[in-house]
């Protein structure tokens, strides 16, 4: 699958609402193995259990079943860190391109299921946002803090708990007149956001500092996601954790360094070199 790049309709777009949905980004083989990774999840967990190497930490009781540090779960769960559907997108737009720290990482990735009566309170926008989920583009380059992307493993329409999102939202100067805060409100209503429908396989690749929440899922059965976020190099882990070096030593060298792409010095190690082949030359050398 050829690595997607951006095109001046997609950085426009994504300028001007924060957001693009990415159609058929994952195929349905690579579906059915992820799907089938959801089907062993042993729900009756509790919060703070793990499974694999993965915890679980659902955000509120109302977001559903959430397994953090997900790309340790599974196989599968492996092969969207550097996919080629998204990974060219998100290191354009958070990657620090023609910088010294240019590339990405992954600082969070959740798998989530989401079952009637789920949804996620509205959170984010520019309106004195975090420097970590920043939107920037100057001097003819994208500097955003977290760039993320939601995979849905099922279709996600009306009355699925899709996500919703206000566009334009991550350069607002004001805050939202109607949100109300950020504790436990529902999105549903909230003037100028819309729902975000995907077809299974779909993506939505977004900024962090828009504005966005899961609507009320009022259907039966199951919203199954994704949601990987990617941030410059630099970046740190939201929770702190960090991945099994065994495990991570199994991993291709791009996978590798966009999970770890500073690995830690510790006394009595020799000087690491800065030199070497960079992200992108591993994506297209398909290392």
């Amino acid at each position: 699958m050829a690595v997607r790049r951006s095109s001046a309709l997609d950085d426009f777009l994504f300028d001007l609402n924060g957001y693009l949905v990415l159609e058929n980004a994952v195929n349905e083989e690579l579906l059915s193995r992820l799907n089938a990774e959801f089907d062993a999840f042993p729900q009756h967990i509790d919060r703070g259990e793990w499974y694999r190497g993965a915890q679980r930490r659902d955000y509120t009781p109302e977001t559903g079943f959430e397994l953090h540090q997900a790309v340790a779960a599974g196989r599968p769960f492996e092969e969207l860190v550097d996919h080629p559907s998204w990974f060219g997108l998100v290191s354009h737009y958070a990657g620090e391109e023609d910088s010294y720290v240019a590339g990405v990482c992954i600082d969070e990735s959740i798998a989530s299921i989401r079952t009637a009566g789920g949804h996620h309170p509205v959170h984010s926008g520019g309106y004195r946002g975090a420097v970590r989920g920043q939107y920037r583009h100057t001097h003819g380059v994208f500097r955003c803090g977290q760039v993320n992307i939601i995979l849905a493993l099922t279709d996600i329409g009306p009355g699925d708990g899709a996500t919703m999102v206000v566009p334009g939202s991550h350069k607002s100067n004001l805050p939202h007149p109607l949100a109300g805060g950020c504790d436990g409100d529902r999105i549903d209503t909230l003037p100028g956001a819309v729902e975000v429908h995907l077809r299974r396989g779909d993506a939505l690749l977004f900024v962090d500092g828009l504005m966005h929440g899961g609507s009320s899922r009022v259907n039966p059965g199951e919203r199954r996601v994704l949601i990987y976020r990617y941030g410059p190099i630099w970046a740190a882990s939201r929770f702190g954790y960090a991945y099994d070096q065994a495990w991570l030593d199994t991993l291709t060298p791009l996978r590798r360094g966009v999970l770890q792409p500073v690995p830690p010095v510790r006394t009595g190690d020799p000087i690491r070199s800065e030199t070497g082949s960079t992200q992108r030359e591993l994506l297209e050398s398909g290392t």
